[in-house]
């Protein structure tokens, strides 16, 4: 089964949801041990590492050029970030941002909504900043896809992360 029927099936986030769940994407990749870590992992062997149970986060990259291969639930949404970035208070009381060249991201080789989000969050007691181009999926029938991103900032960084994704009922 291609899964091609539901990838018209986007979900719009709002700026409330999106930043709050930019926020949630944060806490949960930095609490992530570096053997297990999902940003750092460049198979998908890690992207199941302590899921939420109302979404499924996948993985940005530290930059660079990943393939991953992984299962996820079809009942649930997708949230995935397309380049993005986070500080401490510390480091600057207002939330800071990279200037986007391009950013692009695609299911099955259709184009998917993309949304800039900004949060302030926190990890124990660290006041935090979350910043990035992020987008969103609506649970998946079963079956397999494609999900392609891509993005440039104007400072050079890049990401280009191919998510070859098997949706199934757990």
């Amino acid at each position: 089964m291609s899964g091609t029927e539901s990838v018209d099936s986007t979900w719009e986030l709002s700026g409330e949801e999106g930043g709050a769940l930019a926020g949630r994407w944060w806490k949960w990749a930095l609490s992530a041990p570096d053997d297990r870590c999902p940003v750092q992992d460049t198979t998908g062997e890690h992207a199941a590492w302590k899921q939420p149970g109302d979404l499924w986060f996948l993985a940005g990259t530290y930059g660079g050029r990943v393939v991953r291969r992984c299962a996820v639930p079809a009942d649930r949404r997708l949230f995935f970030p397309v380049l993005n970035m986070q500080h401490t208070r510390s480091y600057s009381r207002v939330p800071r941002s990279m200037a986007v060249a391009e950013a692009d991201a695609s299911l099955n080789g259709v184009p998917l909504p993309l949304r800039e989000f900004t949060a302030a969050f926190r990890t124990g007691l660290v006041q935090r900043y979350a910043w990035g181009v992020w987008g969103g999926v609506a649970p998946l029938t079963p079956g397999a896809y494609v999900l392609e991103i891509r993005a440039r900032a104007t400072n050079g960084f890049q990401v280009d992360t191919t998510y070859h994704l098997e949706s199934k009922v757990f």
